[in-house]
Formats: C-alpha cells, sequence, structure tokens
C-alpha cells in the first residue's frame, strides 16, 4: 500500500502522527542510548577539551546536515516552503531567544528533547522541569508572556523567504550548503574516531539521531505532495509540542487536531523508556541537596521563553532549522552556545554544581 493509500484510508492527521511516532520512537531510542546531548557538548567546549559528548553531537549534527540536503538536491524536500524560511522571522527573537534557552538548559541540566529523554529513564528533577517548560511555552504562545515576547519579536522583524535563507543570502546554492553538510559530517566522524574507536553502534546510535531530522523532512514533505489539504513541512521539534500535549491534556477543546507533533512527543518518551530499560539505565532520581530547585524552575522558565522566542529549541530550531540552512536558525544555535557558555561560567564564579 503506497502513500496515497494510506492518506485516502486513514486520513492525513492519522498517517502524519504514525509517522511521527515512529521517526520519535527512533529517535528517542536512539538519543539515549548514544546520550545525545547539547549541554554536554557545551560543556565540554567550554573547559577547552571536545571529547565523548560533543562528538556524539556533532556527528549527529553532520548526519541531521548531510541527510537533509542530500534530500533538498534530489527534489525530495522544497526547504523554501517550510516556516523557517517561507514565514516572517526574527533577528532579535533569534539572539534574545537562544540566549535565554542557552542559560536556561545549564540551570536544568538538559534542553527540551534531553528533559523528556531524561524524564522517561525516571529522572523526576527532568519531568518537573519539563513540565514548567511546557507551562511556560503555552504562556509565552498564548497567554502572559506573550506581549513580552513581541515585545523583543519585533525589535528586528525580518521578511520570509530569501532573507532567511543562507544559501541564497550567500549566493551558493545550490552546492553550498550540501558541501558544509559534508564537511560537518567528515570532521565528525574524525572526532568521534578520536574519542570513540570501535565504537561503532555508538556511532550508529548518532547518525540514526541526527537522520531522524532527516526522516521528519522527507516524510512530512512527501505527504504534502500527495494531500489535497494544506500540510506544514517540518521535522523535530520538542516545544511546541510540549505546549500542545499539555492543553490537550487539560482541555482537548483547545488544541489543534493529531498531526506530526502529536505523535512525535509520547513516542520520544517510549523510546527513551525502551533505551532505558535495555541499557539498565531506569532509575528514579529525585532531588538532592546539590539540586537546588530554583535553578530547575528558572531554567526551565528561560527555556521556555527563549524556545518560543527564537522559534525552537536545541533541536527544533538549531537542527531541524539548521538543517535546511534557515539564517534564523543558525543564528538561534550559535546563540544557544553563548547563553549556556555564559550561564556556565556564572555557575562557576558562584561555586554552584555544574
Amino acid at each position: 500500500m503506497n502513500l496515497a493509500s494510506l492518506l485516502e484510508t486513514w486520513g492525513d492527521a492519522h498517517v502524519l502522527a504514525a509517522g511521527g511516532a515512529l521517526i520519535g520512537l527512533v529517535f528517542g531510542f536512539m538519543a539515549q542510548r548514544s546520550r545525545f546531548c547539547a549541554r554536554a557538548a557545551v560543556l565540554e567546549c567550554c573547559d577547552g577539551r571536545p571529547g565523548d559528548r560533543f562528538s556524539v553531537w556533532w556527528l549527529a549534527l553532520g548526519a541531521a546536515l548531510v541527510g537533509t540536503q542530500m534530500l533538498a538536491l534530489t527534489g525530495a524536500l522544497k526547504p523554501g516552503t517550510s516556516r523557517f524560511i517561507a514565514n516572517p522571522g526574527s533577528l532579535s527573537g533569534a539572539i534574545l531567544g537562544g540566549l535565554c534557552f542557552g542559560a536556561g538548559m545549564i540551570l536544568t541540566r538538559g534542553c527540551a528533547s534531553r528533559l523528556l529523554i531524561l524524564s522517561a529513564n525516571g529522572n523526576l528533577r527532568a519531568l518537573l522541569s519539563g513540565l514548567v517548560f511546557a507551562v511556560t511555552v503555552q504562556a509565552s504562545m498564548a497567554g502572559w508572556l506573550a506581549p513580552v515576547r513581541q515585545f523583543f519579536y519585533n525589535l528586528w522583524p525580518i521578511d520570509g523567504g530569501p532573507t532567511r535563507d543562507l544559501q541564497t543570502l550567500t549566493g551558493t546554492a545550490p552546492w553550498g550548503g550540501p558541501l558544509i553538510a559534508l564537511t560537518a559530517l567528515a570532521t565528525g566522524v574524525y572526532f568521534f574516531h578520536r574519542q570513540h574507536k570501535g565504537r561503532l553502534w555508538l556511532a550508529l546510535g548518532a547518525v540514526v539521531t541526527g537522520l531522524c531530522i532527516a526522516a521528519g523532512w522527507g516524510f512530512t514533505q512527501a505527504v504534502a505532495s500527495q494531500s489535497f489539504e494544506p500540510v506544514a513541512i517540518t521535522s523535530l521539534s520538542f516545544s511546541g509540542p510540549s505546549a500542545e500535549w499539555l492543553m490537550r491534556v487539560l482541555s482537548s477543546a483547545s488544541v489543534p487536531g493529531f498531526g506530526f507533533d502529536a505523535g512525535l512527543l509520547p513516542a520520544t518518551f517510549i523510546g527513551s523508556l525502551v533505551g532505558a530499560l535495555v541499557g539498565g539505565d531506569f532509575k528514579f532520581e529525585g532531588f538532592k541537596t546539590e539540586n537546588k530547585l530554583g535553578h530547575y524552575l528558572t531554567g526551565a522558565i528561560l527555556m521556555g521563553f527563549g524556545a518560543v522566542l527564537a522559534g525552537g529549541c536545541t533541536v527544533g530550531a538549531g537542527m531541524t532549522g539548521g538543517s535546511i540552512f534557515a539564517m534564523t536558525a543558525w543564528l538561534t544555535l550559535i546563540s544557544i552556545w553563548l547563553g549556556a557558555a555564559a550561564a556556565l561560567r556564572v555557575h562557576k564564579a558562584m561555586g554552584w554544581a555544574v
């Protein structure tokens, strides 16, 4: 049965949710087993010793870039139709939102996707932080934080289209993106080999984690090309779906219908849970003396607000938007790293546990 038949039989929403669930299962399992974590990568770089965790993160990023750019080159993906490029954006939102998210990521000991994965591993600190993150995302989208978010967003807005496409802006299309992607993957392989000689299963986990980004792009593009209804071209993101699922639990009448994001979030949780059980990593963890509750709550609020302001998290904006070379997405990713580095310096200066 081909995709057109599936869409006709089950409808767009159910097919999109099923595809999102399948990709989420793989992402959750592989990200858990490979210890994929942007925060850990930042810590290693700030300490001047990019090592195990950085090599995994960079290899995953390289795989995401190569997979997505190959789809674009073959015509299986039209990046210009995604929200990261087609819709208006904000440079101030990308910068300030990224800085907030990066600082919050240090305080909560994980980004949005990492909190979800740790929650499935029994980490109650991550679960609480994830709930506060989801509440803050919703408040920033349509609640009492929305006016504050709109103020900062409107400081430096930009139009959608070519002004948000890095390859168009630099005049390097269509080969600039693929060349950078291949370079990123090659350096990722180099760093990984230097840190993890012979650990092929770990390398596979990192590569598949990154390829899930490309799979999301390719799947939603395929559905959009076959559907008679408008379908948003998208891939992995964990900020918007977190708020969506929170509102769905509270009141099903106030959320959009099921789609790719609706299947992605719970499946990622389940995939991580399976990974933790397989690896013997599942263990309930609460707050200890060195785990400051205020840090976690503050960090979750900063991440939630920053994610909405910037248009996504480390995965949703940085890797998903970055894989199609959306200018604001790369600006967000750089700002996240800078915000995290600044927060880490404050942490160390105050003598807090990292």
